[in-house]
């Protein structure tokens, strides 16, 4: 069997209002409705104790829903238990048996499910081909590295070729660099595949580079669903705003709207950004760091300000600036530099500024 012969059989997962309560007053999970398309990578995305991994564990049957219904393809799963879905999971931990071979590990599960020795062989080798590490099969977990361990976790779940592979926190335990190879490597086996992923993660940057969609949680409920750029570009409230990439939220009044687009004054600064709310008034604008222009001191409708920290991040400058509207987080080009106690004027980027919805 060649790594492209193993097939996926991709499902669809949705909830329907979907609980989860421990005891009788901690809600976990607060009626979450959700849908993930056969094939897509969805991420769950959320500060700790938001109920990303309870909801996580609930698609696995590690965690019974209080109340709702689950379904996996056209499979009422809501009470079944994790040994009678068709769910693949790779740990943070990865969970591998030290005393296994690689290829006894990545092989464990199509044997305790008593399938033929010479296809769980061929399956096995065929998994770890897919992960790149064909000829590791004889290395034992403590020669391999963090890198290579993840991907015998991955391997491991691929070969029972399930409806679902879920994945909790898979790279928290790696290097920036690694993560960054990791995480491509899992969005390449996915999307060769078809597979079905749902994958948890608190990093808001592994979340905008692997996803499909990306399902972002607080406080037990779902705050927004949408693609990556969706979310970063037209946050729906505060929280969103401010948890993904980032942002600097001010207080604004909207003085007039026109056919969509909204007249905006800050501070000292006038200036236009489209709304679907044509009602002018006191409003909240969030920016993102990356869309704000900085310029020398004096510049026309600009707020005016005082460099507060600069710091030198390599590939790029961060500035903290005191400003009348408050202290504001740029990120700028490396090659134009401000030193601390700078004046200078500051202004937001055309297609930088969202207006925020009424709450």
């Amino acid at each position: 069997m060649s790594p492209s012969s193993i097939s996926s059989n991709a499902a669809s997962v949705e909830f329907e209002q979907v609980s989860k309560v421990y005891g009788s007053d901690v809600t976990a999970v607060d009626a979450v409705s959700l849908r993930v398309e056969a094939g897509e990578l969805v991420t769950l995305l959320g500060p700790s104790g938001c109920g990303k991994t309870t909801t996580l564990r609930m698609i696995a049957g590690l965690e019974m829903a209080t109340q709702g219904r689950i379904t996996i393809g056209s499979t009422d799963v809501t009470k079944l238990p994790a040994t009678d879905r068709d769910v693949s999971m790779v740990f943070q931990s990865y969970a591998l048996f030290p005393h296994m071979s690689v290829l006894e590990n990545v092989s464990y599960g199509l044997r305790i499910s008593n399938k033929n020795k010479a296809d769980v062989l061929e399956r096995a080798h065929a998994g770890l081909d897919l992960v790149g590490l064909t000829g590791f099969g004889d290395r034992y977990p403590s020669e391999l590295s963090g890198g290579q361990q993840q991907r015998v976790a991955v391997a491991r779940a691929l070969v029972l070729e399930p409806q679902v592979l879920l994945f909790d926190e898979p790279l928290s335990n790696l290097d920036a660099k690694l993560r960054r190879q990791v995480r491509e490597d899992i969005r390449d086996i996915q999307t060769k595949l078809g597979l079905t992923v749902v994958y948890v993660t608190h990093d808001q940057e592994e979340a905008l580079a692997v996803s499909d969609r990306i399902i972002v949680m607080n406080n037990a409920v779902i705050a927004q669903i949408g693609t990556p750029r969706e979310l970063y570009d037209q946050p729906v409230n505060e929280f969103v705003a401010d948890f993904i990439g980032e942002a600097n939220v001010f207080d604004v009044n909207v003085t007039a709207v026109e056919e969509g687009i909204a007249t905006v004054s800050i501070g000292e600064m006038r200036m236009t950004t489209p709304t679907t709310d044509a009602t002018p008034g006191d409003r909240r604008l969030a920016v993102r760091p990356t869309r704000i222009r900085l310029l020398p001191a004096g510049e026309a409708n600009c707020l005016q300000g005082t460099v507060a920290k600069a710091t030198y991040a390599g590939s790029h400058m961060e500035y903290r600036i005191d400003t009348s509207v408050g202290q504001i987080f740029v990120v700028f080009d490396v090659d134009t530099y401000f030193q601390d106690g700078d004046s200078i004027s500051v202004s937001f980027m055309e297609k930088g500024p969202v207006l925020l919805p009424r709450v």
